[in-house]
């Protein structure tokens, strides 16, 4: 069976002062009633580095990523723990940083090292139990100095350097261009590649509070919005995942880690929408991740008010959209 599940934001954004979130296992509960078994941890290098002392992580912090691996094999579910922001590099508030990770070695060095210390805490733990998901959504070519070779060949050392500990890990790499954009290129590695679920963007983050030119953007229609130069619907669906399904082809195995519709998209428009992209994965045998749990892209997005509810395990739930995601799974 594909992975079906959901990201979790324990560890998403450092800030001072500020805490790993604990485990929460009632989520969890959820997850293992209706069979869902992935979870997706995008984690802060800062949690446990300080000052860009990068070779001087706080292992305190791994200890909560522990119960994080621990809580989720007791209940079979497989955790994939991605670094969404690294040592020179995230797709969020890039500035922050005092490297490039596309040019300078000793961000570089630094991240190669980052998922050597995991591999090593990690060595043995089964390959089905936990996978490293080397780096949340690269940027597209050309920005940041990233290119096809240089984003490969950093790829590829840091796959070697984790394979020398531990030969068995399943690795995880997302595409470019955000997780757009799919890499041939890497096709031979035998690591899983991670795209992402969220075109056409005005219907995935309609209103989304941090993109200026949506926060007021009139109701968007699907399927015929018209978007970079396309009319969406289904077949525009379809065609954007053709670079992938080639990928897919050469025997790539293909997960959706991140995909999602912001709460201020119409519920109507989100499940036409929501729909289409199942049927699509479900066609393919891609499993995926929904951004997020229990946010404002969620199941239980808070700011839904067009949705009908059913009380479920404790949880105000989307009962369509969960349905959908239930009915489009395969084995």
């Amino acid at each position: 069976m594909p992975h079906y599940g959901f990201n979790f934001l324990w560890m998403f954004i450092w800030e001072k002062g500020l805490s790993p979130q604990p485990v929460d296992e009632r989520a969890l509960d959820f997850l293992t009633a209706f069979d869902f078994n992935f979870v997706r941890i995008p984690m802060d290098y800062r949690f446990w580095t300080s000052d860009f002392e990068y070779y001087s992580p706080d292992e305190s912090i791994f200890k909560t990523i522990d119960s994080y691996l621990q809580a989720c094999q007791a209940r079979k579910i497989h955790l994939s723990l991605n670094i969404h922001r690294a040592p020179g590099y995230c797709i969020n508030r890039n500035d922050l940083e005092k490297h490039n990770l596309w040019l300078d070695k000793e961000a570089q060095d630094a991240f190669v090292f980052q998922w050597e210390v995991f591999a090593r805490r990690y060595m043995g733990i089964p390959a089905e139990a936990l996978s490293f998901d080397l780096l949340n959504e690269p940027p597209d070519i050309g920005q940041y100095g990233l290119t096809r070779e240089n984003h490969a060949a950093l790829i590829r050392r840091t796959v070697a350097a984790i394979r020398n500990i531990d030969p068995q890990r399943e690795i995880v790499i997302d595409g470019l261009g955000g997780g757009n954009i799919a890499m041939p290129e890497l096709a031979d590695m035998e690591v899983i590649h991670s795209g992402r679920g969220y075109q056409p963007m005005p219907v995935s983050h309609h209103q989304a509070w941090w993109w200026d030119e949506q926060a007021t953007a009139p109701n968007p229609e699907y399927p015929g919005l018209l978007w970079m130069g396309h009319h969406w619907d289904f077949n525009t669906l379809r065609d954007y995942y053709m670079p992938w399904r080639a990928v897919n082809n050469l025997g790539v195995k293909i997960h959706i880690g991140e995909m999602g519709c912001y709460q201020r998209t119409p519920h109507p428009v989100a499940i036409r929408w929501l729909r289409d992209l199942f049927s699509i994965y479900s066609k393919y045998g891609w499993g995926y991740a929904l951004w997020n749990f229990d946010g404002e892209f969620g199941i239980m997005a808070p700011g839904r008010e067009d949705v009908q509810r059913e009380l479920l395990y404790g949880y105000q739930v989307d009962r369509e959209m969960l349905n959908l995601m239930l009915e489009n799974r395969v084995s």
